[in-house]
């Protein structure tokens, strides 16, 4: 085996950051482009050091006529390398990358827990962290949605969703397949820019690499990794404040049992522990309790609307949150009916 300096970046990455455990079964997520063949290979290679069990999972999306072809080509690099390959076939054609990422992690998660793998495995490098930060920077977003694609997270109970590469730009994963000679299996939809991930990558990164900075993507990417353990930091901090902010008042929690709305969440909140924490946490303990009661995530208003019942007069109340809940000023107390 050839030990490149990759092979050994990658080596120390998991070790430090304890990314795996020694002798666990790793389910590897292999689309067959650059990234996802620099993966295996890599973690191929260190298999005989750490002990893991290896298998493949590939998922077609059908919404490319080659589609069914990529998917042989990966099974037939699986059987090249002995290792377990797993294949799921979406029912009809996805067209969102939403829908697409949603079915791909659920597919995925049934593969890994149908099989015993604790890991769940995927290719995202530097390049699609800083891609994902400008993404969600455009489109809005606090520092939780800048320091999006984490190191790992939980995906399912059991399973833990890892990414190794992300220290690693698309350009190394590429000179790392050139010289291995690995047959990367091109996705012509990576070409289309209707999407808008796309247009980053194609036009507005190399126009940043070229014009402000040639190492942006590993500048973007660090950027994420210093919000990401702020943001870890903020919400434990958040957390306690806000179990302080809910002590001394109604015991336990609205369910759909006892109240007509179908959201669980805290009755009230002490709007004089809040007002001693800074304007951080407050936001944090109002996006906190909102994201019990609203179906979808929610945005800077309904926040903001939430945290100026702080100190608003008594009486005060919010306009119906979606889903119909409203917050009202009773006291000391900020209530959620």
């Amino acid at each position: 085996m050839v030990w490149t300096p990759l092979h050994a970046k990658i080596h120390r990455t998991i070790r430090s950051r304890h990314l795996f455990e020694r002798n666990q079964r790793l389910l590897i997520a292999v689309s067959g482009g650059q990234d996802s063949l620099c993966l295996i290979k890599l973690l191929l290679d260190l298999q005989s050091k750490w002990g893991w069990h290896l298998g493949i999972a590939h998922c077609d999306h059908r919404w490319r006529s080659d589609s069914e072809a990529n998917a042989h080509h990966v099974e037939n690099l699986a059987k090249t390398w002995d290792t377990s390959f797993y294949l799921e076939t979406a029912n009809e054609p996805i067209n969102s990358e939403a829908a697409a990422r949603d079915w791909r992690y659920e597919a995925l998660s049934a593969i890994a827990k149908a099989n015993k793998y604790q890991y769940i495995v995927t290719g995202h490098t530097a390049s699609d962290r800083a891609e994902t930060l400008l993404y969600n920077l455009i489109r809005g977003t606090g520092a939780d949605g800048l320091q999006a694609l984490t190191w790992q997270r939980p995906l399912t109970t059991g399973i833990m969703l890892v990414r190794p590469l992300l220290e690693i730009t698309r350009s190394q994963t590429e000179q790392f397949c050139q010289e291995f000679k690995l047959p990367i299996w091109e996705d012509s939809t990576n070409q289309d820019l209707q999407y808008a991930r796309n247009r980053i990558r194609q036009e507005l990164i190399p126009y940043l690499r070229e014009n402000f900075n040639p190492q942006v993507e590993s500048a973007l990417a660090q950027t994420a990794e210093l919000l990401q353990a702020e943001v870890e930091y903020l919400e434990n901090a958040a957390q306690e404040l806000r179990d302080g902010a809910m002590s001394g008042g109604d015991e336990g929690e609205i369910s759909s049992s006892s109240s007509s709305s179908p959201f669980a969440f805290p009755l009230r909140l002490n709007r004089r522990v809040l007002q001693k924490a800074p304007l951080a946490l407050q936001r944090r303990v109002m996006r906190q309790v909102l994201q019990q009661i609203l179906t979808d995530a929610p945005n800077f208003e309904h926040i903001e609307k939430l945290t100026a019942l702080i100190i608003a007069p008594n009486r005060s109340q919010t306009d119906p949150f979606p889903g119909g809940a409203i917050a009202q000023v009773e006291g000391d107390w900020i209530c959620l009916k």
